[in-house]
């Protein structure tokens, strides 16, 4: 089979391919980055890298199979300025339908950022399919909505997998960072009350706090599918997106590029003993449940909590409202586990500044999701 990849950045659509097994006998790659092209050679060197996607021309390439393509979404997303098609960057859309027409291959795969619908209709009626929304939250610790135009057959949503922050967090990462060791719990008001919250803090276990989603007056739905924010980084300046602090009973945020200024999500962790670059202490226990305390009553107990099988989980907050500064930190995601958030295998990015690595890893794709997709192809 031969692929064409558009925007092919750190190649995540040759890693799910590989990973199904499907032959490849030749790969062509369109990308500039130089960063990704490196990190994509270090792991698969046949790649064809052909530079700029405008000057690639269907002629030039052996007869393609597979089209594939996720083209740059700053001009469409909710996130983003909604600046439509005329966005420089939105217009490369328009490169991905001239190499659909001049390859005429057997499939193609277009993936993009929830957007206007009157964008949406515009990218549906050039590849004359319309997308399905996935998010990657069902396969993967990521909450990352997305639409994916495809010729491809019989494409439903993934079973989901359950998976959440704690599932993928390193325990004792090379890189850590510890930020801060105090942070603001998130007040938020009655939110998804159930009967659990009406009964005292002082006569809730730490597991029931978190089961319930509580931490101090803020009270969140524990969806599996969402990120539970519950808290506010005080020593971060800028945006509020940037000094949120997630548990790590929930997902992560959608990743982004990254680059610099605190933008990683952060999670938040019990600690026992201050952790220290060099001697960072263990936070899982790969048994079952262990209560390590009895009562969230007595003051003096705030500093112990429950751990479970894969994580630290998190007490409740004081009446004020401050977590325990003694008791919890929040850091940034590494590397390593933005690769897991994207189900990309690890170590796949190392070679490059951590910098180029998140970089790269918000603009990817969540290799499970495409895995889902183009195992559908005959």
């Amino acid at each position: 089979m031969n692929i064409l990849s558009l925007f092919d950045g750190m190649s995540c659509g040759q890693i799910a391919l590989r990973q199904l097994g499907i032959p490849i006998n030749k790969y062509y790659a369109a990308e500039i980055d130089p960063y990704a092209m490196r990190v994509t050679q270090n792991n698969f060197p046949d790649t064809i890298h052909l530079g700029d996607v405008t000057k690639v021309k269907g002629e030039d390439l052996e007869k393609i199979d597979l089209l594939l393509g996720g083209s740059p979404c700053q001009g469409f997303s909710f996130a983003g300025k909604q600046l439509n098609f005329d966005d420089p960057r939105s217009a490369l859309f328009f490169e991905y339908v001239r190499l659909l027409k001049e390859c005429n291959p057997k499939y193609f795969l277009l993936e993009n950022v929830r957007m206007k619908k009157e964008y949406q209709d515009v990218i549906t009626e050039h590849l004359g399919v319309e997308p399905i929304m996935i998010n990657s939250a069902l396969v993967s610790a990521q909450n990352r909505v997305r639409l994916y135009w495809t010729n491809i057959p019989n494409i439903t949503q993934p079973k989901d997998k359950g998976i959440v922050l704690k599932d993928v967090l390193e325990e004792t990462p090379d890189n850590f960072v510890k930020m801060s060791n105090t942070f603001t719990a998130r007040q938020k008001g009655n939110r998804c009350l159930t009967d659990m919250t009406q009964k005292k803090a002082s006569n809730l276990s730490a597991m029931e706090y978190v089961k319930n989603g509580r931490q101090g007056d803020y009270i969140a739905c524990n969806n599996s599918g969402s990120p539970i924010q519950i808290g506010i980084a005080d020593d971060i300046n800028g945006h509020d997106i940037l000094k949120r602090v997630y548990s790590p009973e929930g997902k992560s945020p959608t990743l982004t590029t990254m680059q610099g200024g605190n933008t990683q999500p952060k999670v938040a962790l019990y600690e026992n003993e201050q952790p220290h670059k060099d001697n960072y202490k263990k936070l899982r226990d790969e048994s079952e449940e262990k209560v390590l305390a009895t009562q969230m009553n007595n003051s003096k107990n705030f500093g112990n909590a429950v751990r479970e099988k894969k994580a630290f989980t998190l007490r409740a907050s004081n009446p004020n409202g401050m977590i325990n500064k003694e008791q919890y930190y929040y850091r940034k995601l590494t590397p390593l586990e933005c690769e897991r958030l994207q189900t990309v295998p690890d170590g796949y990015t190392e070679g490059v500044s951590n910098t180029q690595r998140y970089k790269m890893l918000g603009n990817g794709w969540t290799i499970e999701v495409i895995k889902h997709v183009l195992q559908n192809i005959t």
